[in-house]
């Protein structure tokens, strides 16, 4: 690798990021390059991806991540069937993390009362909101369209509080069932 950041780190340094790249830890292999050094001689943020970048890319790994595998209504059904106790509902829920938003498609069980998560929508990071890209936002109407579908399989409610933007304090299901 050919950088001047890179190169000042020491060997165990090098490993020591090396192995947060390898468990996809990019924010902290980003934070660990940058605090080797002392405050005045710190590289930038943009300096420091672009290093973490490269060393995803030397160790044979995407530095961004791919968009999530079409949903598969055969293989969620299943899933489902296979929960613990009777399901009561279908809900879908945003989160995210420093990559940018994402879907979660959830099961509610009656006895024993618990959720549980089937599936994951994530379609890109937070870049295309910079790039005017979304909304309407790809993972939402995915988890909408399957997520209704399901819930229609088991004859139970379909639970998506917030389906036009992301919402981390939208009403849950139970909360308003």
């Amino acid at each position: 690798m050919d950088s001047p950041i890179w190169a000042a780190l020491s060997a165990a340094e090098r490993s020591a990021v090396d192995g947060l790249i390898q468990r996809d830890h990019r924010l902290a292999a980003v934070a660990r390059v940058r605090e080797t050094f002392p405050a005045e001689d710190r590289p930038g943020l943009y300096e420091t991806l672009d290093v973490v970048a490269a060393r995803y890319e030397e160790l044979g790994q995407r530095f961004e991540r791919l968009p999530t595998p079409p949903l598969d209504l055969t293989a969620l059904t299943e899933q489902v069937e296979a929960l613990p106790g009777r399901t009561v509902a279908v809900e879908a829920l945003w989160d995210g993390d420093s990559e940018g938003w994402y879907v979660y498609l959830m099961a509610h069980t009656e006895v024993p009362l618990a959720e549980h998560r089937l599936a994951t929508v994530r379609k890109g990071g937070d870049l295309r909101l910079f790039n005017r890209a979304v909304p309407p936002w790809p993972e939402a109407r995915e988890a909408e369209t399957v997520g209704r579908a399901l819930a229609e399989r088991f004859g139970v409610p379909f639970h998506f509080p917030s389906p036009d933007e992301p919402d981390l304090d939208a009403p849950r299901w139970r909360t308003v069932s």
